[in-house]
């Protein structure tokens, strides 16, 4: 099955409904996102999460796939990668 996602953006106002849909399936899955030009966190988290429990990512941006693919491999990166950490 694949779930088509609606043109625009996922936010965490999304993510419930996203991961309540998930949860309810089984067998092979995958999350069409061709049409998604923004995510925030949540829903990264979400589609790193989903992906590694065997949720295939299809028609995923560039810049998803970099979010996601560094939200499931955050120890390699440590704190110097980390934009979102100011120095004071």
């Amino acid at each position: 099955m694949c779930l088509p996602i609606p043109v625009g953006r996922i936010t965490g106002e999304h993510v419930d409904t996203l991961q309540g849909v998930l949860e309810q399936e089984s067998g092979s899955f995958a999350i069409d996102l061709k049409n998604v030009l923004l995510v925030d966190r949540e829903a990264v988290k979400l589609l790193a999460l989903s992906e590694a429990h065997g949720t295939e990512l299809r028609n995923c941006s560039p810049y998803i796939r970099e979010w996601v693919t560094r939200e499931t491999r955050p120890s390699e990166q440590g704190l110097e990668g980390r934009e979102d950490i100011e120095d004071v």
